[in-house]
């Protein structure tokens, strides 16, 4: 399978740390000091840098609660304005991707392509999905179309989750038929497979499944969305292309604490080992 990324060339399976955001100016929990919110991110990208990861994502994650879709402009540019903060820090050596909670993709496409970051995450591309924000419908149709516009259809790649983490499903479906739509009629670049929420196993028979499904479609990559630690990481070897962590990276395997570098090297020791 050729990389997503080049940077990814000789990785096998690429380990991505997140950067979680502490809440934002407008958001409900706003500590009132943005240059904290800024310290603390950079302080993990530190942390994750240090720790060997394979690449990087920042996300509003304190911003709860979230916007189903769009998120106003000023949330856009405080992203965008961390977001460089980080490659400043970390140079062009640590790829970085965007989230944009809960599915706001396009702004997420438009804070990558100002920074130059070089994957984005949607939680929901096709399909509609029942969220503790409402029911979320897919982008596809206007993201592809403004990644099109944008010239940045070969260098900012789309992951995309598959059975979303914090959702259910409007009606049951066969999961093959939600990895054909989402590479087929979406265009993923990658899928995402996840647990029930942040931080919660995903289940390696999930994993297998749309594993299988998606290799029909030749080389789409697929990650570990939620849940990995240590102990469990080899379970999902046989069947994952890589990882996307973050709880289990915190102090204490605790999503709110900052970046534990000594849980970083532990897990990517055993990825890597």
């Amino acid at each position: 399978m050729p990389p997503l990324l080049p940077a990814w060339s000789n990785v096998a399976k690429p380990v991505i740390g997140m950067l979680h955001l502490m809440p934002l100016p407008g958001a409900p929990l706003f500590g009132g000091d943005i240059g904290k919110v800024r310290d603390l991110l950079l302080r993990d990208a530190d942390a994750l840098a240090e720790g060997g990861v394979d690449g990087l994502m920042i996300e509003n994650f304190g911003d709860v609660p979230f916007y189903p879709g769009r998120v106003p402009a000023h949330v856009v540019a405080h992203v965008t304005a961390m977001a460089l903060e980080v490659r400043k820090r970390v140079g062009e050596k640590l790829p970085l991707g965007i989230n944009v909670l809960r599915n706001d993709g396009l702004s997420a496409l438009a804070v990558a392509h100002a920074v130059g970051a070089q994957y984005i995450r949607v939680n929901v591309l096709s399909g509609a999905r029942v969220t503790d924000q409402g029911v979320i419908q897919g982008i596809a149709h206007d993201l592809l179309r403004e990644r099109a516009a944008l010239g940045a259809t070969n260098t900012i790649k789309i992951f995309a989750d598959v059975d979303v983490k914090h959702s259910a499903p409007l009606a049951a479906r066969p999961l093959v038929d939600e990895v054909d739509d989402t590479l087929e009629r979406g265009l993923a670049d990658a899928l995402i497979v996840s647990g029930a929420g942040t931080g919660k196993a995903t289940d390696p028979a999930h994993v297998a499944a749309v594993k299988k499904a998606a290799s029909a479609h030749g080389s789409a990559p697929v990650f570990i969305g939620s849940g990995v630690l240590v102990k469990t990481v080899g379970d999902y070897f046989a069947h994952c292309d890589g990882f996307i962590v973050g709880t289990a990276l915190k102090r204490d395997g605790v999503a709110a604490n900052e970046v534990d570098v000594a849980r970083v090297r532990e897990l990517m020791n055993r990825v890597k080992g």
